[in-house]
């Protein structure tokens, strides 16, 4: 597995990830002791970035993690999320970043996760009730006293970034980012490479549908991706034609569109990494060979001329949460 460098500070992972959260919800039932067994697959196979959040299943998805690595914390980078919460397991997801409340979310997870401290801590969401900086603010305590290493930002807009960085030191942010969806690249992308912060692309396979294998008319209804507006009516027939240009590209080239939509994504830089989420396997091995799929720049300038961002249509899902609702 190739490495890949998030921010300037030191903090080095897999340039593929394994993103978690569809072991706990959102994608429909799961199996737990198969999710424990792809996080363990994950690490044989060079995997280092597990990707987890507090609100995942009401803490469930750091509990199955924690459980998963306890025997070899020393071979993962351990990255979770606080600030969109959930009191149980199906309950809606609210926003709280207060300063006072930072550090209880931390050492709760810490014990979720059977650890004594978070690789990579991530403020999930920016609380439009808190200023970024005293969220940031409190974050860095928590650097300070060892219970986390380094600091991220997932979803924040341009100026909470900037904001964020001139608090303390950013290594990474993560927003959705693959061939299906590049909003990122206007504004956010240049923006986190001139203040030096590593981009973690989540979704990075279109929320499935780049594997050319999902099959939306079976998607239960309290799967999360029911509401999004790429996978209907006109949207959907425009995006299946940019699937098929991407297929018959991968076939070209022996992978699946799979791996060739991955490739790209590891293609747009060596402060790049992709979280693919997966419960299956034999996808994660399929994920992770991509690692291993070189585009030259020939390869690259083809796939933009057959797929250009232009190709698909529709807004997406973005996982809006309340304001409203405190404890």
């Amino acid at each position: 597995m190739i490495t890949h460098e998030l921010g300037r500070h030191g903090l080095t992972v897999s340039a593929i990830g394994l993103g978690c959260m569809g072991m706990s919800q959102d994608y429909g039932p799961a199996d737990d002791e198969e999710s424990v067994r792809v996080i363990q697959c994950a690490a044989d196979l060079g995997v280092t970035l597990i990707d987890t959040s507090m609100s995942y299943g009401a803490g469930h998805n750091e509990e199955l993690v924690g459980r998963a690595v306890a025997d070899r914390r020393d071979d993962v980078v351990l990255a979770t999320k606080f600030g969109i919460w959930r009191e149980n397991r199906g309950d809606p997801p609210s926003l709280d970043a207060r300063p006072e409340r930072i550090r209880g979310f931390c050492e709760d997870s810490l014990k979720r996760l059977r650890t004594d401290h978070i690789d990579l801590y991530y403020l999930h969401r920016v609380d439009p009730t808190v200023p970024v900086e005293d969220s940031v603010g409190a974050m860095a305590e928590l650097v300070a006293e060892g219970k986390v290493r380094y600091l991220g930002l997932s979803e924040s807009s341009t100026d909470e970034l900037k904001r964020a960085a001139n608090t303390a030191p950013i290594s990474a942010v993560q927003y959705e980012w693959s061939l299906f969806w590049r909003e990122l690249e206007d504004d956010t992308l240049p923006l986190a490479r001139d203040l030096g912060i590593g981009v973690v692309g989540f979704s990075p396979l279109g929320r499935g549908y780049l594997t050319g294998r999902l099959k939306l008319d079976e998607l239960g209804e309290d799967d999360d991706r029911r509401p999004d507006q790429r996978f209907h009516g006109e949207h959907l027939a425009a995006n299946d034609n940019g699937l098929a240009q991407l297929k018959r590209m991968a076939a070209e080239r022996d992978i699946t569109p799979g791996q060739l939509a991955l490739a790209w994504l590891l293609a747009q830089g060596d402060d790049v990494v992709a979280i693919p989420g997966t419960r299956d396997r034999t996808r994660l091995a399929e994920n992770v060979a991509a690692a291993d799929v070189s585009l030259s720049t020939a390869d690259l300038a083809h796939l933009e001329a057959v797929v250009p961002r232009s190709a698909w249509s529709g807004d997406r899902f973005s996982y809006a949460v309340p304001r409203t609702s405190r404890r």
